[in-house]
């Protein structure tokens, strides 16, 4: 289904949009707050752009140098083509240790490449083990939100899932004592563990490391007591430099949750004496993504979810109806890269307001390639013969002068004396939440004529 459709059997629960859009943009004015104490706050994030914009330019010397420089510190470095390549990586990897248990942190690029399903179906348990990546893993359900992946769901629907996965009690949605019996559970899956997986937020070429950034340090839980830590990155995760981190250290949490710095940046840049560890590169479309000029810049990204926090349309359809990996405005420019015609309703799920371009800590120009994406997709992607007919009717009244004056004044002449029912019908969809403004006799140029003459 298209994303209109998915987002309307979001729309049945009205209270539970409600609180989903109130929630996330509880976390926007958040962001707010952190952005506005930071003196130069401008200027990290021109900064930051310009780091990323360089990268990408000189993509391949960066690769080429973090390889070399990880490999001097006993890092094993692999290079996958696509999501597939990737799964046969980790799978043989776990196969040489005969890896039963993974423990895995939060990481975009393996729901992207469906890492866990391949793992399952040869046997291995996977448990993610980011509280809100474990809820919705114990649903059966894929993250809602790249920062938030269990947004969608209140507490009291996670004391339930707990009750029937981990046996715990009910506690009418205790926050406290809900997360006291994951930290338990996990902590067992944690010590059990024949390996570790997570995800890279930055890979910085001229020392070879990597940092992954969390907030419940489970990361470095997985790594520590793991004999075998692999870490899958997607190629835009480079920095030039160690001392470029900083700025996006400081974007990072602040726009993600409000908070100044996640709780654990955590560096790893060799593996511990006796333990191996390894670092999976995946293209996966990306250099696709890199050739397209109008949308190169969508590779910015640094996963913060601001675009999605700030979204009206996010907030009000939820991440479950975009059907991609990556939901929201950021999303929506990079799924299509992926398949056109899957996901062409995407850059449609927007109002083209700009608020995600202006929240984007690394200044992408979201809301242009929305648009850029629309342009292509009418022209690539076949339209349904209403919306081709009725756009080509609206061309025409809105390239002719005449008729757009009497267009205008007979809708308005039908607004005001037409019955509501008629008005309010199945085919007026705007009309199904909300009334029309008021009907005035004249429209502006008609006041605007009147105005002059009385002048």
């Amino acid at each position: 289904m298209a994303h209109a459709d998915e987002a309307a059997i979001f729309n049945k629960d009205e209270a539970k949009v409600d609180w989903h859009d109130k929630a996330l943009w509880f976390v926007r004015q958040k962001r707010d707050k952190s952005a506005h104490k930071v003196k130069g706050w401008e200027e990290l994030r021109n900064y930051a752009s310009a780091i990323k914009a360089n990268v990408l330019s000189n993509l391949d010397s960066y690769l080429l140098q973090f390889e070399e420089n990880a490999q001097k510190n006993g890092v094993t470095v692999h290079w996958a083509a696509n999501a597939e390549e990737h799964n046969k990586i980790v799978h043989s990897i776990l196969q040489k240790h005969n890896a039963k248990k993974i423990v895995k942190s939060k990481s975009m690029l393996t729901e992207e490449c469906h890492l866990n399903p391949h793992l399952e179906a040869h046997g291995i348990e996977v448990i993610d083990t980011d509280l809100g990546e474990r809820i919705v893993q114990l649903a059966q359900e894929p993250p809602s939100h790249i920062v938030l992946p269990a947004i969608h769901k209140k507490k009291e629907e996670v004391d339930v899932l707990f009750q029937e996965h981990l046996g715990t009690k009910p506690c009418d949605g205790d926050p406290e004592y809900l997360t006291a019996e994951a930290r338990k559970h996990l902590r067992n899956k944690f010590i059990k563990a024949d390996a570790a997986i997570t995800g890279v937020n930055f890979a910085i070429a001229d020392t070879g490391g990597f940092v992954v950034c969390t907030n419940e340090g489970n990361a470095d839980m997985g790594a520590h007591l793991a004999k075998v830590h692999i870490a899958c990155m997607g190629m835009e995760k480079l920095i030039p430099q160690e001392k470029h981190l900083g700025i996006f250290l400081r974007l990072l949490g602040r726009s993600a949750t409000g908070q100044p710095i996640t709780t654990y940046s955590s560096h790893f840049n060799k593996p511990e004496p006796g333990k191996e560890m390894h670092i999976v590169i995946v293209d996966n479309g990306r250099t696709e993504q890199l050739s397209r000029e109008d949308f190169r810049a969508s590779l910015h990204c640094i996963r913060c979810g601001a675009c999605m926090n700030t979204c009206p349309i996010y907030r009000r359809s939820g991440g479950h109806s975009y059907k991609s990996t990556i939901p929201g405005p950021i999303g929506s420019i990079l799924s299509p890269g992926i398949d056109l015609k899957k996901h062409s309703s995407l850059p449609f799920a927007s109002t083209l307001c700009g608020s995600c371009s202006d929240v984007c800590p690394v200044k992408i120009n979201i809301h242009e390639q929305l648009y850029k994406w629309r342009q292509v997709i009418v022209k690539d992607v076949p339209q349904p013969v209403v919306k081709k007919t009725a756009l080509k009717m609206a061309g025409s009244v809105l390239a002719n002068t005449k008729m757009y004056h009497f267009a205008g004044k007979s809708a308005r002449f039908m607004l005001k004396h037409m019955p509501r029912f008629v008005i309010y019908s199945k085919l007026n969809a705007w009309g199904h939440a909300r009334d029309l403004p008021e009907v005035k006799n004249d429209n502006f140029d008609e006041w605007y004529k009147k105005r002059k003459k009385n002048e």
